[in-house]
């Protein structure tokens, strides 16, 4: 990281329970782009997605390349309502995983959003992701979900603002 407040955390949150998942709202349009950095519990093992101000229609475009050691996948998907985020990333209720989001130029109402993802656990492989957000609009909420599962108590959740990327 540069000197200085490269990095701003704007919220952090620690599950004391079991959630379906986790919202970041109310997201300030002061910076130039977004990281999410996320150490997680999975009630099981299942793949994460996100998706942007609440938007559950098809406006969504994603690919996950991942690799386990002895064989690499990859799947791409369009017109989904969700940004998969990962496949070997998100661990059982035994392991954690750490991940790594990035959201580019988030505040600007011209472009379509895109994210890039790093996720990853010692015993099972990593991944690598990029999606699109077919919006042009401020991305002011993030929500963090699974397809099949839950966060566990004890996963952790930080949102910065990168203030001169």
């Amino acid at each position: 990281m540069a000197a200085g407040n490269t990095y701003v955390p704007l919220a952090s949150t620690t599950t004391s329970s079991t959630q379906g998942s986790i919202t970041f709202s109310s997201i300030s349009g002061a910076y130039t782009d977004l990281v999410i950095v996320y150490n997680n519990l999975a009630s099981s093992n299942a793949d994460a997605y996100l998706q942007f101000n609440g938007d559950t229609a098809t406006n969504y475009s994603s690919i996950v390349l991942s690799g386990n050691g002895t064989s690499p996948s990859g799947a791409s998907q369009m017109n989904i309502n969700k940004i998969y985020l990962d496949n070997y990333g998100t661990p059982g209720s035994s392991e954690r995983s750490v991940s790594i989001l990035q959201v580019q130029n988030y505040a600007n109402t011209t472009t379509y959003k895109t994210l890039l993802a790093q996720s990853g656990r010692a015993s099972s492989g990593l991944d690598l992701s990029a999606g699109t957000w077919r919006s042009t609009a401020a991305v002011t909420s993030i929500l963090l979900g699974f397809v099949s599962a839950t966060w566990n108590s004890g996963s952790t959740f930080t949102l910065y603002g990168i203030a001169a990327a």
